[in-house]
């Protein structure tokens, strides 16, 4: 089996700008073409794809909500993801960019109006 030199990657997914705000309820990205975003702690928590979430959420034990959590830090990954870490203690997910922006995108069409 032959791998790709490198991961794939899409340099256009990578913000110029991760800030945590408000307290740490928030990550506000905001990438080079203009798009901005900010997602809550709670989505990013409720969204993270780890295999201990992942267990949690095939076995039916994984929460719905999240609603007191924040984001406590934002590690970044070789350029293509973070590690964030929540005040749950939770600390295991990899969100690449590419999700980021991802979340972020489906973030605004959830809400903008559906044309009729």
């Amino acid at each position: 089996m032959n791998l790709p030199d490198q991961p794939p990657f899409d340099p256009e997914a990578v913000p110029t700008e991760a800030v945590v705000s408000r307290g740490g309820r928030d990550l506000r990205l905001t990438w080079a073409n203009g798009e901005a975003a900010v997602l809550p702690s709670e989505t990013l928590r409720l969204r993270c794809r780890c295999a201990w979430c992942t267990r949690d959420r095939i076995e039916g034990r994984f929460p719905a909500a999240f609603a007191a959590v924040a984001v406590t830090k934002i590690d970044p990954l070789g350029g293509y993801a973070v590690n964030l870490g929540f005040s749950d203690g939770h600390a295991r997910g990899i969100f690449p960019w590419v999700y980021l922006r991802d979340l972020a995108r489906e973030a605004v069409a959830e809400r903008t109006p559906q044309a009729a």
